[in-house]
């Protein structure tokens, strides 16, 4: 199921739509975390938008695993990118709920709305970083080798 898509291999397919929504989920959910009035307007796309990343990543999980038992496991790459899928849910669990809870009590934040708040950022700092470093060393995996032994219009 999780291995390929009109026959190509499903996970590079995926991780196109991890590495794009999450970085942008983390740098709406910082904005929303900031700016209150930002999660009146735009915290319903934000959490759209973790929801999506947050699924894609478990599918991009699953397919990385068919695909290495077809061509062996990049080890480097999965001890990293295996935290992804955790990070990006618990990323979703604290938007929805600074969503969530900036509804319920309008106005100004509370003191436990402010921690959450803070939590968010640095969830999202956290879920950037290492999205970016999987997302490195699995790109490094694929074309580490091609790159570093061509060069432009070589091929």
């Amino acid at each position: 199921m999780f291995d390929s898509f009109a026959g190509l291999p499903l996970h590079p397919l995926v991780v196109h739509a991890v590495v794009v929504l999450l970085p942008l989920t983390c740098i709406g959910a910082i904005a929303i975390a900031i700016v209150p009035r930002w999660d009146a307007k735009y915290g319903f796309l934000v959490l759209a938008c973790a929801i999506v990343a947050a699924g894609s990543a478990f599918v991009a999980m699953k397919s990385g695993s068919a695909l290495a038992s077809r061509v062996g496991i990049p080890t480097q790459h999965q001890s990293i990118a295996k935290w992804v899928p955790w990070l990006a849910a618990l990323l979703l669990i604290v938007v929805a709920a600074l969503w969530w809870l900036d509804r319920r009590f309008e106005g100004a934040r509370s003191t436990l709305l402010k921690v959450l708040a803070g939590a968010t950022i640095v969830i999202a700092l956290v879920n950037l970083g290492w999205v970016i470093r999987a997302g490195d060393t699995g790109a490094r995996t694929i074309w580490g080798t091609t790159i570093d032994t061509t060069t432009p219009g070589g091929g």
